[in-house]
This record gives C-alpha cells, sequence and structure tokens, in this order.
C-alpha cells in the first residue's frame, strides 16, 4: 500500500461520473444510504449508480484526485439490514466527488462553509454533514441537483 493510502470504515458508490464516500460511525446508516442510491438509479431517479465499497474502502490520493476501491475480500457485497449480505455488481474503482458523512456533529441547517468541505489524503472535497436521525438520501439527491421524485 502506497505511503498515501489507507483503508478505512465506509461505503462507496459511483452515481454519475464521480463516486459518493459515505463514512459514519457504526449503524448511522452507511450501508442502507449506499443500496437506498442504487435502487434509485434502477428507479430511474438518478443516471447511474454503482457500489464501489461496502463497510471497509481503499482510498488513495492520486494526480489530485482521491480514488475509492472496495476491500478486495468485499468487493461487490453490500450488507442490506434485515436481509443480510448481498452479492451485486460493482465497480472497481472510481474518483471521489463527495464526502456524506453521516451521524456529523456539526450537521446544522444551515451549515458552516469549513462543514460544507472535507480533506482527505491533502483532497479539498465537497462534504455534506448529515445530523442523526434524518433520512440522508433526499438531501444527497438535492446536492446532486436532482428534483424530489414526483415532480
Amino acid at each position: 500500500m502506497a505511503a498515501d493510502a489507507s483503508t478505512i470504515h465506509a461505503s462507496a458508490v459511483l452515481v454519475g461520473p464521480k463516486a459518493i464516500l459515505i463514512r459514519g460511525p457504526s449503524g448511522s446508516g452507511k450501508s442502507m444510504l449506499a443500496w437506498n442510491l442504487v435502487t434509485t438509479a434502477e428507479q430511474s431517479v438518478l443516471p447511474f449508480a454503482r457500489l464501489v465499497a461496502d463497510d471497509r474502502a481503499y482510498l488513495e490520493s492520486r494526480s489530485g484526485r482521491l480514488l475509492v476501491r472496495p476491500a478486495e475480500t468485499l468487493a461487490g457485497m453490500i450488507e442490506i439490514h434485515g436481509l443480510g449480505i448481498r452479492q451485486i455488481e460493482f465497480e472497481p474503482i472510481a474518483v471521489v466527488g463527495l464526502v456524506v458523512d453521516l451521524s456529523a456533529a456539526d450537521a446544522a441547517r444551515n451549515p458552516l462553509a469549513e462543514a460544507r468541505g472535507a480533506l482527505i489524503q491533502g483532497i479539498k472535497l465537497p462534504r455534506l454533514p448529515v445530523a442523526a436521525g434524518i433520512a440522508a438520501l433526499p438531501l444527497v439527491l438535492a446536492t446532486l441537483g436532482i428534483p424530489p421524485v414526483g415532480n
């Protein structure tokens, strides 16, 4: 593993050309948000979404971009609460374009500018802090500019 690489407890989903890196404490809903993004694409709300990693993600900075890959032993697997572990299609690597932090202590109705950014391995990325108990999917869709379903 390169000096600028690490494995973290996180999920990642490729949505369009860039991945969403989903971080948060155990039980915060990382896998559920990943699953919701994938199934939202299957319902044609998103143009494309595919799992990259669930539970553990390998991060590496390269050429000014943050790359994410699944942990080898977990590639293509996602844990769905109440259903167990499922095997689904996955992308082997993606460039991270957004960080979503679930159960974020700094989440607010009107987050401060510094809360809207993340610095990971020297790479600055847009960040969406989501408070505990708040549904993350609608906030992610709004951040991506996707109108609410039914409008």
